[in-house]
């Protein structure tokens, strides 16, 4: 919902459904496998989201063998020494519940939805193919080629997804983020049985995941059923997590310009490295998120107004990506109208990205940020599965459960200074990476503006 909108919506919530903001309960213990347990109360329906998140991602494929950690992912649903091939996910929908799993720079996780009752058969499932998978040639080969097509639909088909991998490689000159967590497809192609053992085996293991069960259950319930499941398999001792490099100090601005017939429309793109919730020192991602969301968070912030309202653009808009274990960035979009050059509605944000670092936000813009964050983050609360995500994500990048809860208050307790301070510390052009996706006959100049940043 856009600005105003979000605003009701929140106002209604507060006057018509207290009972749902209400903090969840959040207990959390570890086995004696070494595997974390959080259990988050949520006794409103009998319903359970039960999520495995393992602390291995793209950034843990070894070089030369990018999208391991993806394709793995895919090789999961294959069988083990207990199922058939195919027989998790027919299991899970024969219990009416849903199933699937995501792979990021720094995790993969795997979830189910199901009616309490199925808990221990969902658990015994996962418990399983943890330790157990079985991987054929044949079955390999076949789902090689189903991330081949993933990557071609997804990223090598869609003029956006491209642009903003080569931003991606520019923007991370060092960490492995600048890798795409699908990969690149020469890489993917060459995949074998083999890499997918080994990262299995050396990333796969009950002292190396966080198990969350969000439903309604009780901490004595859900861990009477781990130890009875999960407790059962051996942790690895040989597991040592490789240390990820640091990027260096960006010095210079850096441009990219994709070319490309397919695209739909005119784009800039920019990005600015930060670092992350799980990273950052406390209140500086806060900062960034509601500086992000006064420069272009909705229809009320500033590059909306100046762009979108001026008829300069159909889309302008910023948001801070700080979900990462080690960074995150601050991200701005543009997409302007017909007749309205590139390097106009750039222009536009260097100025305003100048006026907020000069002058910094006002106490209306700042007041309006909190009260979105908010609203997003009680909506959010009443989402069973949304919670689950947000403290599986927490725990796994090593947060404790108080630092999860204390966000709300962090962000509420950010300044006006404290936003001047982010914004001049971490929106300098020489931190940045610019790029213009363009149609082959409106090729436009990429130099660089004459705002000083």
């Amino acid at each position: 919902m856009r600005g105003a909108g979000l605003l009701l919506a929140f106002a209604i919530l507060l006057l018509v459904a207290p009972a749902a903001m209400a903090e969840p309960r959040v207990t959390t213990f570890t086995l004696a496998n070494g595997m974390q347990v959080v259990v988050i109360e949520d006794h409103r329906v009998p319903v359970v989201t039960h999520m495995v998140w393992y602390r291995a991602g793209a950034a843990e494929d070894p070089w030369g063998t990018s999208g391991i950690a993806h394709f793995l992912e895919h090789l999961m649903f294959k069988s083990t020494g207990k199922l058939k091939s195919g027989e998790f996910s027919r299991t899970i929908t024969r219990l009416g519940g849903r199933d699937n799993a995501t792979t990021t720079h720094d995790n993969t996780s795997y979830f189910q939805r199901v009616a309490k009752e199925h808990l221990r058969a969902v658990m015994e499932l996962e418990a399983d193919r943890m330790v157990n998978l079985r991987l054929v040639e044949e079955e390999v080969k076949t789902e090689r080629d189903v991330i081949l097509a993933e990557r071609r639909s997804n990223i090598d088909g869609n003029p956006l997804s491209l642009l903003s991998e080569q931003m991606l490689a520019a923007l991370y000159q060092n960490h492995p983020y600048g890798r795409p967590s699908i990969g690149f497809e020469h890489e993917m192609a060459k995949l074998s049985r083999q890499d997918a053992i080994d990262f299995y085996k050396r990333y796969y293991a009950p002292n190396n995941a966080v198990l969350v069960v969000a439903g309604d259950v009780t901490p004595e319930e859900v861990r009477g059923l781990a130890q009875a499941t999960y407790g059962k398999n051996r942790p690895n001792r040989a597991l040592v997590r490789p240390v990820r490099p640091d990027e260096p100090k960006p010095i210079a601005a850096r441009r990219v310009q994709l070319v490309d017939g397919r695209a739909g429309a005119r784009i800039l793109l920019r990005y600015y490295p930060s670092p992350s919730f799980a990273s950052g020192p406390p209140g500086e991602p806060e900062s960034l998120e509601l500086l992000a969301r006064i420069i272009g968070g909705d229809d009320t912030s500033r590059l909306y107004r100046r762009l979108v309202v001026e008829k300069l653009a159909s889309t302008a808009g910023a948001n801070f990506s700080g979900t990462g274990r080690d960074s995150g960035r601050i991200a701005f979009v543009l997409i302007p109208l017909e007749g309205v050059s590139l390097e106009k509605v750039e222009a536009i944000l260097d100025a305003i990205i100048l006026e907020v670092r000069e002058k910094g936000v006002t106490q209306v813009e700042l007041d309006r940020a909190k009260s979105a964050f908010e609203a997003v983050r009680v909506f959010e609360t009443d989402d069973q599965m949304q919670l689950a995500r947000r403290y599986g994500e927490g725990v796994t990048f090593g947060q404790s459960i108080a630092n999860i809860d204390e966000l709300a208050k962090r962000v509420q307790s950010r300044s006006l200074d404290d936003i001047k301070r982010v914004a001049g510390e971490y929106l300098v052009m020489e931190r940045s990476v610019t790029g213009t996706l363009v149609l082959p006959q409106k090729v436009e100049a990429s130099a660089p503006q004459a705002v000083k940043q």
